[in-house]
């Protein structure tokens, strides 16, 4: 697969009143509470659903006009393509995306079980285009539901910041297993400095470029220096910012040849 041209993202300037609150919230939540975090993260998502139902995110109309490589990974027109949408949550992403291109199959997963079950109660939701399944991607083994080295592409869109930085690269060796020799990762999430990292009130900083929302779920905020990728095996070969600038990162991740 060709690469594309790599460009760095360009982190928005912070004004003097911002820079001086980043500075001054340096205490972190105690480790109780960020064991406890962890431990009920699959539950305080499952909350987030029931609280929110299938309303809170709109619709991603976006991701074929965005993701170039959607279109490119193809060698022919029509040709059938197999994708697995990695935290899929209500199918914001996944249901347009089916509707937009008659010739993708889709495998779906997400953290929660709550979740999954919007998807499956979709009137969209078609057994003979897509398999939708709860997945605790830092554990729970893809191949249970997606046969090895069957996959196009993956799409990673906002999932990666919700989980913990230590468990990341798990998220990537999991994905990894069940691409096909050469295929890609999409990926788009929240880039540093977003409007929301800076909206945290003191007392909401798990660490470094990460924190815990009131509701109990977490957001890391990523720079183009992820660690994630190449512990997993993998490389980006396009990362940049998107619209707005300081707002998203965005990355095409490969497979690195083995040495």
């Amino acid at each position: 697969m060709t690469s594309l041209p790599r460009k760095r993202l360009q982190a928005r300037v912070l004004s003097s009143e911002e820079e001086e609150k980043l500075k001054r919230d340096q205490t972190l939540v105690s480790d109780f509470k960020q064991h406890k975090l962890e431990q009920e993260a699959q539950k305080n998502w499952d909350l987030f659903y029931k609280r929110n139902s299938t309303n809170f995110f709109k619709d991603r109309h976006w991701t074929t006009r965005e993701f170039e490589e959607l279109r490119s990974c193809r060698e022919f027109e029509d040709q059938k393509l197999t994708i697995l949408e990695a935290g899929c949550g209500v199918g914001n992403c996944l249901f347009p995306l089916l509707e937009e291109d008659p010739n993708i199959f889709a495998y779906a997963c997400d953290f929660s079980p709550r979740a999954v079950e919007y998807v499956k109660q979709n009137p969209l939701y078609d057994t003979e285009r897509c398999k939708v399944f709860q997945c605790d991607l830092t554990k729970d083994d893809l191949l249970d539901h997606v046969p090895p080295g069957s996959v196009d592409v993956v799409m990673l869109i906002f999932v990666l910041s919700a989980v913990h930085p230590e468990k990341m690269h798990l998220v990537l060796e999991n994905i990894y297993k069940v691409l096909k020799p050469g295929k890609s990762v999409l990926f788009r999430d929240y880039g540093l400095y977003d409007h929301a990292m800076l909206r945290f009130k003191a007392g909401s900083k798990l660490g470094e470029n990460f924190y815990v929302r009131q509701d109990g779920t977490r957001s890391y905020f990523f720079t183009d220096e992820s660690h994630s990728v190449p512990q997993a095996g993998m490389q980006p070969c396009d990362l940049g910012s998107l619209q707005p600038p300081p707002r998203q990162v965005q990355a095409i991740l490969l497979p690195q040849p083995p040495e």
